[in-house]
């Protein structure tokens, strides 16, 4: 019998092919190598099948958003989703 998934197990996912992805940034690309926890590998294919975009592509956005959101958060800013239906706003905080 296998444990039940805590969300913590790892998965590789080898990010970057060595060749430009044709998307923004451009440029010189780094070779890195990622140990995805099974949650995070779930959230990466759910990302590429909503976008259409490369796992390549959607770590870089993901990795761009995260640290414009930290960049802000440790100026003191704050950061919130809205509803927009409900017109709901809940502070977004990483911990």
């Amino acid at each position: 019998m296998s444990p039940k998934s805590t969300g913590n197990e790892l998965a590789d996912a080898s990010v970057g092919r060595g060749r430009p992805s044709g998307r923004r940034g451009g440029g010189q690309s780094a070779r890195v190598t990622v140990n995805l926890t099974a949650r995070s590998a779930k959230a990466l294919e759910e990302a590429v099948a909503a976008t259409g975009d490369t796992q390549t592509d959607v770590i870089n956005r993901a990795l761009q958003v995260y640290a414009y959101l930290e960049a802000a958060m440790s100026q003191g800013d704050r950061v919130y989703v809205e509803n927009a239906e409900r017109q709901e706003r809940e502070r977004l905080r990483f911990f």
